[in-house]
């Protein structure tokens, strides 16, 4: 094996020439882990840009030949003072939030400083040359912000925010802005082994045989295992158990991202290699690649589940038939609704460590951390108690994270082998194995009176769930929940399906089946408006709700709702300043429920320990994936024990049972302050001793589900509004600005708040337009690489105006609603509205695919 010489950070070294990319010879055997591998070696994420001879170029395009002889910088190599400047303008701008494409992004900026100088680099500049760059969280608007805040010479000062209400950086943004906080991909404990898995060459076939010989024999593999090797249950899940972490021989698989056996070898090389070498004999059939055939058919989709319905929800208040007949306008319309993949920037990994006693410390990025424990131990046969899930925050998740995808896996290997093993898995697999958002048909039927005045709605729902249950039944029970958005209907009448197909498994995005249902309802807003001639603001106007008003299922809304009437007003100077200019405009207003609700007792647990030098450690049970949920902890600890929020530190692990599930449901903040709060009383009762564990906990136990025979069910325990403008060239349709008034109840950190909008809306937009995640008639997904997703780039992003309204929500820490969903809800609807104003087209169907990014495979 020959070795290449080259020089990196200002040292001579040598690597190894036989590495696929220069990324590959920093991480795996310089240990240079700033530089994160989101998508080798296509290139197209830019987390792993370096500066090669002084010019940024993404590391996993550049050869092992090409790297020889050169001479490489990463952010470690940067001078001291030049990586605090940079980081410290990313933290203080608010910048980052998962933080994994930040260290590319930030060598980026130092390459483009040093081309042009100060004074030549502009927002318009720094966003055509981020194009190699993508970020899923922010939506791009802060981190211009932080390039003209280096570009004007004055950095503004790091503050770390006091008390709940204050702004400041966000937890550990300085070590996530320079790659030095690792992600589960950056830990190489000793004696570590690597995985990699054989996924399934068919979306539904018998598997008839798995000959494991020929890559058993490759150099360096230790093992292999199969479903044969499991010591428990074989299928896992969040609700259902019915996700094999397997497809045994004699069993058959369900979708194309099916494991067959996970290989494990002294490399990630040799176990990638290894996995292409094994052997699969297949009885191929042909799979359900549709929910309406799916739905039609007497055959089951999935081995071992009878019946192609994975669940119905439903409820109906009034006399929708007749109230549609004594209605002055009608409609009668169908949208529907793509599947889209989460594209969060840090690809699934997990490692599992055994100790010499046998008991199983696993990292995890997952969304919930006590599920992935259970589900663990389940697969393996062992008590929960012999198994430790710890919290690595992750690089983004956006609900992809909630379900577990290699990490059953990964466990059973080291639990057998008795060695630390990780496996990290490829973009490609990443889109292969994990949930998508629901693609969902939705028929409706509405009506109103001659002022527009909302009268009846109908609607039946089909979405396409996939294979395994997931959370896709409650996402179409969200959906059910949510159709009439915003709005007061006194006649209604839903039901929606979740459908098993071989397609992609459906399950938890941000929005969870309320953007879906609030595109339709939106449409049909806007041509019930039209039909009553009045515009657009003036029709969400007469039929938003109000304290005591009877809201969808049945629900009596109280004084929270008055957030969906301030946000709506908070865009009309906006809107009547855009109409005079002559601009096609488009209004939306959403409802986002924050926490799971629907009968459901959420219990939010944690614990403030007090330290002998007076430091605060505080545990919490949500997963921090750039939200921001560590900063609204220690805001609150600030507040609460009035310490320095400097000597507390955050710490989220399964050592104490503080879980009630999932990171999900624009909860995180609402119940991880709750939580912490309570402790901080606790903390301040028993006199703050330290060594002693003060725990306390923060519950919602007063919501119903929809089946409950109750009059007016209480859905929901809490709900965010958001209202935004989308204003355009009336000429041309393209997108020139978007104001969002968003309802937070309490902004715990303004500048992180802000940035959950822009995110959002960032997301929302590219759902309205350009993105989608198809599949062919195998039910395979045809789009393999990030930048055929059509995900918005910088150039691609107008402005985005944020508009934070506070009205507190009762029962609720410091009156705090969700804000990470709602942001994306209103979008889809108010862009369609936009461009009909221009075209005089009405859109029924996402990606509306206007003005769409040009950019090569």
């Amino acid at each position: 094996m020959a070795q290449v010489q080259l020089t990196v950070n200002g040292n001579e070294v040598s690597a190894s020439d036989d590495h696929p990319h220069l990324l590959s010879a920093l991480r795996d055997e310089l240990d240079i882990t700033s530089p994160k591998d989101g998508c080798s070696p296509s290139g197209q994420c830019g987390a792993c840009t370096v500066l090669v001879n002084g010019k940024a170029i993404q590391s996993c395009l550049v050869s092992m030949e090409k790297a020889t002889g050169a001479e490489v910088t990463t952010l470690e190599g940067f001078d001291p003072a030049e990586r605090d400047r940079l980081a410290s303008a990313f933290a203080v701008t608010g910048a980052l939030q998962c933080g994994f494409c930040t260290p590319g992004i930030l060598v980026r900026t130092k390459a483009l400083f040093d081309q042009k100088g100060p004074a030549g680099v502009t927002s318009q500049v720094a966003a055509g040359r981020l194009g190699a760059h993508l970020c899923r969280c922010t939506g791009y608007t802060k981190i211009l912000d932080a390039v003209e805040m280096l570009a004007s010479g004055s950095v503004a000062p790091l503050d770390i925010p006091s008390g709940v209400g204050k702004d400041g950086v966000k937890y550990e943004a300085i070590e996530l802005a320079l790659g030095d906080r690792g992600y589960v991909d950056d830990l190489r404990p000793e004696g570590l082994l690597h995985g990699a898995l054989r996924l399934t060459d068919h979306s539904r076939a018998d598997v008839l045989r798995i000959d494991t010989s020929r890559a058993e024999a490759a150099d360096g593999v230790v093992a292999i295992f199969t479903a044969a090797d499991v010591p428990g249950e074989l299928k896992v899940g969040l609700i259902y158990k019915d996700w094999p972490v397997f497809i045994p021989e004699g069993g058959r698989t369900s979708y194309y991202g099916d494991v067959l056996a996970i290989v494990v070898a002294e490399t990630r090389r040799q176990a990638r290699a290894a996995a292409t070498l094994i052997e699969v004999e297949y009885d191929v059939l042909q799979p359900f690649a549709d929910a309406k055939s799916a739905l039609a058919s007497d055959e089951d989709a999935v081995w071992g589940l009878e019946g192609n319905v994975l669940s119905t929800s439903k409820y109906k208040r009034g006399d929708v038939d007749a109230a549609l007949e004594a209605s002055a306008h009608t409609l009668h319309e169908v949208f529907k609704t793509q599947r889209v993949e989460h594209a969060f920037l840090e690809p699934e990994s997990t490692l599992a460590v055994p100790d010499e006693s046998g008991h199983l410390h696993v990292y995890s990025g997952g969304q919930g951390i006590w599920d992935d424990r259970d589900q663990i131990a389940s697969v393996l046969g062992v008590d929960t108690s012999e198994v430790t899930v710890e919290l690595v925050s992750n690089g983004g998740a956006f609900g992809g994270k909630e379900d577990m995808s290699n990490q059953g896996q990964t466990a059973l290997a080291a639990h057998l082998l008795k060695r630390p093993v990780k496996c990290t898995l490829s973009r490609e697999e990443s889109f292969r194995i994990h949930d998508k958002r629901h693609a969902i048909e939705i028929e409706v039927w509405a009506g109103c009176d001659e002022n527009g005045k909302l009268t009846a709605l109908r609607s039946r729902m089909i979405g396409d769930t996939g294979p395994y249950a997931s959370v896709g039944g409650k996402v179409l029970e969200r959906a059910a929940g949510h159709m009439s958005g915003p709005y007061v209907v006194d006649n209604i009448d839903v039901e929606a399906l979740a459908v098993r197909t071989n397609n992609p498994v459906g399950g938890a995005f941000r929005g969870f089946g309320a953007n879906q249902a609030q595109f339709a309802m939106e449409g049909v807003m806007d041509r019930l408006a039209a039909a009553a001639g009045i515009n657009g603001w003036e029709m969400r106007s007469r039929n938003v709700v109000s304290p005591g008003a009877v809201w969808g299922p049945g629900q009596i809304m109280d004084d929270g709702c008055r957030g969906a009437r301030e946000c709506l007003d908070a865009l009309k100077p906006a809107y009547e300043a855009a109409k005079s200019e002559g601009k096609a405009v488009g209004v939306g207003v959403g409802i986002k429920n924050s926490g799971l609700g629907n009968g459901f007792r959420e219990v939010s647990k944690a614990v403030v320990r007090f330290d002998e030098d007076g430091s605060v450690e505080v545990q919490h049970c949500w997963t921090e994936m750039g939200q921001g949920v560590h900063t609204v902890a220690l805001q609150v600890a600030a507040e609460e024990l009035g310490v320095a929020p400097e000597r507390i530190r955050i710490v989220a692990d399964t050592k104490r049972e503080l879980g009630a599930g999932q990171t999900t449901g624009s909860r995180g903040t609402l119940m991880a302050a709750g939580g912490v709060k309570d402790a901080c009383r606790v903390a301040n009762e028993g006199g703050r001793v330290p060594g002693v564990d003060y725990e306390g906990e923060y519950v919602v136990d007063w919501t119903n589900s929809l089946d409950d025979d109750v009059p007016n069910p209480i859905i929901h325990s809490a709900f965010g509004y958001a209202a935004q403008l989308v204003i355009a060239d009336s000429a041309t349709g393209e997108i020139e600005k978007v104001v969002a008034a968003h309802d937070v109840g309490k902004a715990v950190n303004p500048t992180l708040v802000e940035g959950q909008i822009e995110g959002a809306v960032h997301m929302g937009l590219g759902y309205a337009l350009t993105e989608e995640f198809p599949t062919d008639d195998e039910a395979r997904p045809t789009k393999t690489t990030l930048r055929s997703l059509g995900i918005l780039r910088a150039k691609d992003m107008p402005p985005v105006e944020s508009i934070v309204v506070e009205v507190p929500q009762p029962r609720s820490p410091y009156g705090i609603k969700g804000v990470g969903e709602i942001g994306l809800v209103p979008t889809a609807g108010a862009v369609a509205a936009a461009l009909h104003e221009v075209d005089g087209k009405w859109r029924t169907q996402l990606p509306i695919k206007v003005h769409q990014p040009v950019e090569s495979e």
